[in-house]
């Protein structure tokens, strides 16, 4: 009876429609395909607006089957879902530093490149990370710049600089925008920004370096509106705001919409002369997830240049891609904010992971700055 039951407990498993790894070679898994009736669908969890509708259509038919997705709206939110136990998710797409996260924690399927022929696509500037020098887990998929957003208008009647974090932290220049000034709400870009300034790497761990940046922020913070992470993209493009500290991809929406709506502004955005952050996105496979075959094919459909350039077009995403460039807006591939040239390039930084303690001393000086 018991050999009866295990026989059939084989049988049922081979029949279902899932790959399984099998051994690997040189680092990669291979994977064996069997099919049955169900429906395909390949799990995504991803950023919200974070791939265009066309895109999802047109991959759908390229592998009849369905994409399935869940969103998070940061990095934090992500890992917190993970680890109360979300699963089942083949694909996820991580910034750099949550990826390091997720590599450490073992959760990830190494991918298996003989999958992704189109893998030549991706400049190699976006490979060989600190977080994946080898690209063993990860492709790059797109990225932002965290920088400053402005009225063009406002700034210029009121000739103040929009090269420099400047802008943001000294009383001088804020006196003239008090209310008009938001920055990001986010612990790691607004003490980047102030490290920055400050002359450090926005990955600096100095304790000292740390608590000249709070008392930075904490002396310009009454000259601010609000620290937003969302609502400064419609209050720029309606002209509540006159400066922002946020994302290269949201500033180009704010650009888009004061456009749209005849606006007698111009929203610009630049990247400070001292530098900023750089986020690169990239795919990542699960280990929960059941469908790495989809994964795969996925990915290679995205680093196809005129799927991949869907996303610029619809958000002013940064592309990793150099096959994508030739279907890309053109207003949108020579906005140096969006797509750097190497002198800025050379300015920017990807966040790193963080430990423990770092996080702990970072959480108690947030709430300091909070607070006061």
């Amino acid at each position: 009876m018991n050999l009866l039951y295990i026989c059939m407990y084989v049988f049922v498993a081979l029949s279902i429609f899932s790959i399984q790894p099998s051994e690997s070679n040189a680092g990669q898994e291979k994977y064996t395909v069997s099919t049955s009736g169900e429906e395909d669908v390949l799990y995504l969890f991803n950023w919200n607006n974070y791939i265009a509708p066309e895109t999802v259509r047109h991959f759908e038919l390229s592998c009849n089957c369905k994409l399935s997705q869940d969103y998070y709206s940061d990095n934090e939110e992500m890992l917190a879902k993970l680890a109360a136990g979300a699963t089942g998710y083949d694909l996820i797409v991580p910034t750099g530093n949550a990826m390091d996260s997720l590599i450490r924690q073992g959760v990830l399927r190494p991918l298996n490149k003989s999958f992704l022929s189109n893998l030549k696509n991706i400049n190699s500037v976006y490979l060989n990370t600190v977080f994946d020098p080898q690209n063993k887990y990860s492709v790059p998929y797109a990225f932002t710049l965290t920088l400053l957003g402005f009225n063009r208008k406002k700034i210029q009647d009121l000739d103040l600089p929009t090269n420099t974090w400047a802008i943001i932290f000294e009383p001088r220049y804020l006196e003239k925008i008090k209310g008009r000034v938001t920055v990001l709400d986010s612990q790691r870009e607004l003490m980047a920004a102030a490290l920055k300034y400050l002359g450090y790497s926005v990955n600096d761990t100095d304790e000292e370096h740390w608590n000249q940046a709070k008392e930075m922020i904490i002396r310009a913070k009454p000259y601010w509106a609000a620290f937003s992470n969302t609502s400064y993209i419609r209050e720029l493009a309606v002209g509540n705001l006159w400066v922002a500290h946020g994302y290269s991809n949201d500033m180009f929406q704010a650009a888009l919409d004061a456009k749209r709506t005849g606006r007698k502004f111009t929203i610009d955005y630049s990247v400070p002369k001292e530098g900023g952050v750089l986020a690169l996105d990239s795919m990542v496979l699960h280990q929960s997830g059941m469908r790495p075959d989809l994964a795969h094919q996925f990915i290679n459909f995205i680093l196809d240049g005129s799927n991949s350039a869907e996303l610029t077009n619809l958000i002013g995403s940064g592309n990793p891609n150099i096959d994508a460039i030739k279907s890309i807006r053109p207003d949108i591939s020579r906005n140096k904010a969006i797509f750097p040239d190497k002198k800025i390039l050379d300015r920017l930084e990807m966040l790193q992971d963080l430990n423990r303690n770092q996080r702990r001393l970072l959480s108690r000086l947030w709430t300091e700055i909070k607070l006061r």
